[in-house]
């Protein structure tokens, strides 16, 4: 919340440490998917860990959902996941075996406007930013 009020009231791109971390909330990201198959939170966080290892991969970053930044929310949920990378989606989505997370094939751009977000690392000149989301 602080980040986002620093940021002019956007939402702060948040590391794959700060989303998953301590968070045991296994509907706070995918949650129509959560309880039916949908790997869990910590597999979630090893795949993207692993993804952000990748040396094709300049950074990946939860984009929250814009509900959490409403007065009275209480808790942390994504809305996707950014993938910054020179990779293609059908990589990604491979890499990621975006079918069995239940999620949609990567797309390029962000949930939301790009001016909605703050705390949005560089996008180095031969990458992109694609979006991981789950319908």
């Amino acid at each position: 919340m602080e980040r986002s009020a620093d940021g002019s009231d956007r939402y702060p791109l948040l590391t794959i440490r700060e989303f998953f971390d301590g968070n045991t909330v296994e509907d706070s990201i995918a949650p129509n998917q959560y309880g039916y198959g949908r790997p869990d939170l910590a597999e979630i966080a090893r795949r993207l860990d692993a993804l952000a290892a990748n040396r094709a991969v300049a950074w990946v970053r939860v984009q929250p959902h814009e509900e959490m930044f409403e007065d009275g929310y209480d808790g942390v949920t994504a809305e996707g996941i950014a993938i910054c990378t020179t990779l293609t989606s059908e990589e990604i989505d491979e890499r990621l075996d975006v079918k069995s997370l239940q999620a949609e094939p990567t797309w390029e751009g962000m949930v939301y406007d790009h001016d909605d977000f703050c705390d949005v690392p560089a996008v180095p000149g031969s990458h992109r930013v694609l979006s991981l989301v789950w319908g």
